[in-house]
């Protein structure tokens, strides 16, 4: 520096009238003004430097146990939770008890929830990574059709929980839901081949023909299928068993059209598996004057006098379950939470609405055998198959 202005010295002496001195002069001040400013700022970074590495050694030593700091921290933020159906809310059936057990968890939790529903199945897969990608803490596929889209984006987000119901998905940060739905099919199918045995109920008639109509022909359908024939068989096996699937869960004109086609060929009762399509089951027993069987919630009093009893499958404790342990921070990545009839995951209505509408017409003799092969399956007495592949051990 020292010697760049002994070098401008002579041009100094001969140039004042043109001001180069002056102009140098400006120069070098500047010069050394914006050098002694960034020395200030590097001194300041190297000062916050160390202070943090200070802090950061400090924390580390303070209770032996970082990652429960960090877990109590962020059990005071609000959790958020992303469901989404592979269908819509308001099916009365396997929709609307997953959000039973998504409104029990809000009135426990400060959680917050947004809730999709699909209107096509190319839906589904743009809402997982959609809600995965925002950083939800956890996405539940409120579908065994959500599997293989699970299986394929879990890995891609290791941070976020992923939860399945219905079946399982096999990676560190996915809980899956099963549910025993052949057990509680084994007992809808003994029920329904009682009850077509009771001529003296109103428009009962002589043949032994049961009916069972499903949504999609998938394994978990196929599952419950099973079990309600092996439970028909295990009354008697004479009885017959009417099979219809509607292809979809969205819709109940045709689960209704199928329903009294099945009807029409001497079926007094049928078993619905449909969500949404269900719907048109119920209402084809309505207006046919004949039987039905609910499932998933209780949907005995939708239509009071049609509906013998309805398989309850406890979607809505599985999807309350899967919440509480994220909240909790027990959430049981790669685990999976298995609901039967055993535990109280699966069973039947008490038949009560049934039961008053017949009056005195009520054969009680069935719900005392229900009671009676519910506690054979629990004890293990009765073994109820399951459609080969499905069965999760």
């Amino acid at each position: 520096m020292i010697k760049s202005i002994i070098k401008i010295l002579p041009e100094i002496r001969k140039s004042k009238a043109n001001n180069v001195f002056g102009n140098k002069l400006l120069y070098y001040k500047k010069f050394f003004w914006r050098y002694k400013m960034k020395m200030k700022r590097i001194v300041k970074l190297m000062f916050a430097l160390m202070m943090f590495l200070v802090f950061t050694g400090c924390g580390k030593g303070d209770s032996g146990a970082a990652p429960s700091g960090e877990k109590k921290e962020t059990g005071k933020k609000k959790i958020r939770v992303a469901i989404i159906h592979a269908g819509f809310l308001g099916d009365k059936s396997f929709n609307d008890s997953a959000n039973e057990g998504i409104q029990r968890a809000m009135k426990e939790y400060d959680i917050e929830v947004k809730t999709l529903e699909s209107k096509v199945p190319s839906d589904w897969e743009t809402n997982v990574v959609a809600m995965a990608s925002e950083g939800y803490d956890l996405v539940i596929g409120n579908s065994s059709q959500f599997q293989d889209i699970i299986k394929k984006h879990a890995p891609e987000f290791p941070d976020v929980k992923f939860a399945i119901i219905d079946t399982v998905v096999k990676e560190p940060n996915v809980m899956s839901v099963v549910f025993a739905q052949n057990e509680g099919s084994f007992l809808a199918g003994a029920a329904a081949a009682l009850f077509t045995q009771k001529t003296d109920v109103p428009n009962v008639n002589k043949d032994k023909i049961i009916g069972w109509v499903g949504g999609m022909d998938i394994p978990v359908l196929q599952d419950f299928l099973t079990g309600y024939k092996q439970g028909a068989e295990y009354i008697d096996p004479e009885t017959k068993v009417l099979v219809s699937f509607a292809g979809t869960f969205n819709d109940p004109l045709k689960g209704k059209e199928l329903s009294l086609a099945q009807y029409s060929q001497g079926a007094d009762i049928i078993m619905n598996v449909a969500s949404n399509t269900g719907n048109g089951i119920l209402e084809a027993a309505k207006d046919s004057k004949k039987y039905a069987i609910g499932v998933d919630i209780n949907q005995d009093t939708i239509y009071p006098g049609f509906i013998l009893t309805s398989m309850l499958k406890r979607v809505d404790v599985g999807t309350y379950e899967v919440i509480k342990s994220v909240v909790e921070n027990k959430f049981m990545g790669g685990e999976v939470l298995k609901m039967n009839v055993a535990n109280g995951g699966i069973g039947l209505t008490d038949m009560q609405t049934m039961k008053t509408s017949l009056g005195d017409k009520f054969p009680q003799d069935i719900l005392d055998k229900i009671t009676e092969l519910t506690e054979k399956i629990k004890s293990g007495e009765i073994k109820v198959n399951s459609y080969p592949g499905f069965k999760f051990e």
